[in-house]
């Protein structure tokens, strides 16, 4: 495979065409090398327009997606983010490329652990990897002005609100397949949130998220 010919492709043929036209992340794709964090028996495919599957059950989201929620959250260099969902690592990559500092928790220490020998190797110094199960006990003494969740939602968790920094920025899916909606989520206030809805996808739901109650006849 001609690796920088499949990038290229990539970042024309797929990202360009979902609406990522901002400069700074079709640089930022073009320069942090997605390779590198995909599994290796996955290397023919590392640009395919697929979810590429991760150890454990998890999956690495297309870059198209990747792409269009790195743009979306028009992440600054003071930026502190938080992350949900560590995977693969290379959204990770991306987010410290673009912020000051990225906190990072997965709840699969092992997938955690191989996310940080990639970071490593690309010398990616401004992440901090956590493991811990963000639907269960959690808490955070700190707020981020960037908050992206990396699986859905099944119903609204407003969690994470509250760890925003006023004019903080949280990307999340919510809903069910085939019903799932990315949101953009902005604190304008102390007790105030705004919430655009940006378009439909689908995403694993994170480990242990609350379901919707069902109603039996």
């Amino acid at each position: 495979m001609d690796v920088e010919q499949a990038r290229y492709n990539m970042i024309e043929q797929q990202i360009r065409t979902w609406d990522v036209l901002d400069q700074r992340i079709l640089d930022l794709v073009a320069r942090v090398h997605r390779e590198n964090y995909v599994p290796e028996k996955f290397q023919d495919i590392a640009f395919a327009d697929l979810r590429i599957p991760l150890d454990g059950g998890n999956t690495m989201m297309e870059p198209k997606l990747e792409a269009r929620i790195l743009q979306t959250l028009n992440i600054q260099p003071d930026d502190r983010v938080l992350e949900i969902g560590t995977g693969s690592g290379y959204l990770t990559a991306c987010l410290s490329d673009l912020a000051d500092s990225v906190v990072s928790y997965d709840i699969d220490e092992n997938l955690s652990k191989q996310a940080g020998h990639k970071l490593a190797n690309d010398e990616h110094e401004n992440i901090s990897l956590r493991i811990g199960d963000a639907m269960g006990e959690f808490q955070l003494n700190e707020q981020f002005d960037v908050i992206v969740v990396t699986g859905s939602l099944p119903v609204m968790d407003k969690r994470f609100h509250e760890l925003l920094k006023i004019d903080g920025r949280l990307f999340m899916v919510v809903g069910e397949a085939p019903a799932m909606e990315a949101m953009l989520i902005t604190r304008v206030g102390e007790n105030e949130w705004s919430t655009e809805s940006l378009f439909e996808t689908e995403l694993e739901p994170l480990v242990n998220a609350n379901v919707p109650s069902r109603f039996h006849l």
